[in-house]
């Protein structure tokens, strides 16, 4: 990896001679191929990251996010374009978290309550600091909705169960949340990983007191502890109504024990009572 030179174009011009640039991380699907997309220009490795444009920065993240700072429309349109070739699960919709960033040597990196993200610089060190925050958030609020939207179907079930005491609805609806709980747990479990820091990180770790401010500012731990939460919760609830599922169905198997040997013995019944008469 190799982090030495800095933006110093400006997007837009802010009080005090600082230099101002707008950084939006956009939610593309839930994979990015970048496998091809090396380049001279390359900033870092994993993620992808690279200069693009006049003036901006790009970084790539596999798992669907992409963060550009300084592209203009029109650069972040024709970007955009040559990556939707690369994305799977493309979303439709797409989900983006801004920043504005002011730029100045008087500036400690600090980020004030309600104002804009104050940086030394622009390096391409800060660059990654900042792209990894925005992506992760991105990415947590896309598991978020995932996880929440699984929480509200299960939640008429357990209310059906603790109302009437049984397993809610018919068999294979139960199998369909359950389902639907598994395959959530798969798709968002691996991406859980707010705890890991940025490896920019490694080679500079004068960087750590930045990245630890833009955790707090997007709340990083605290979410991808309650997504935890949450994706325990379903797990738990998952295999509790799958508990259910094979309870009832071995008392399913001991009734129908029950009736064939009940029967097995009418018949013996009846064939004594028609050989006596």
């Amino acid at each position: 990896m190799t982090i030495q030179s800095t933006v110093d174009q400006p997007t837009s011009p802010a009080p005090g001679g600082a230099r101002r640039f707008t950084a939006r991380a956009l939610l593309l699907g839930d994979r990015i191929d970048v496998h091809g997309l090396e380049r001279e220009d390359i900033i870092s490795g994993v993620p992808l990251a690279f200069r693009s444009g006049a003036h901006g920065l790009v970084a790539l993240y596999r798992f669907g996010v992409g963060v550009f700072v300084g592209l203009s429309p029109v650069e972040e349109d024709e970007l955009l374009r040559m990556l939707a070739g690369r994305v799977t699960g493309d979303r439709g919709l797409i989900h983006d978290e801004t920043a504005v960033l002011e730029i100045s040597d008087s500036y400690d990196d600090r980020i004030p309550p309600g104002g804009p993200i104050l940086l030394r610089d622009l390096s391409e060190a800060r660059f990654l600091c900042l792209a990894d925050a925005l992506a992760r958030s991105v990415a947590l609020g896309r598991d978020e909705r995932e996880v929440n939207s699984v929480l509200d179907v299960i939640e008429p079930f357990t209310v059906e169960m603790a109302r009437r005491g049984r397993a809610p609805g018919p068999r294979r609806g139960i199998l369909r949340l359950v389902g639907q709980a598994l395959l959530v747990q798969h798709r968002v479990a691996g991406r859980i990983a707010v705890e890991e820091k940025p490896d920019v990180l490694w080679e500079r770790p004068d960087l750590e007191r930045l990245y630890a401010r833009l955790e707090d500012e997007y709340e990083l731990r605290e979410r991808g502890q309650a997504l935890q939460q949450k994706l325990d919760v379903i797990v738990e609830t998952a295999r509790t109504f799958t508990d259910i599922l094979d309870a009832n169905r071995s008392t399913f198997l001991e009734a129908t024990i029950v009736l064939l040997i009940v029967f097995e013995i009418c018949i013996t019944f009846y064939e004594m009572f028609a050989a006596s008469g």
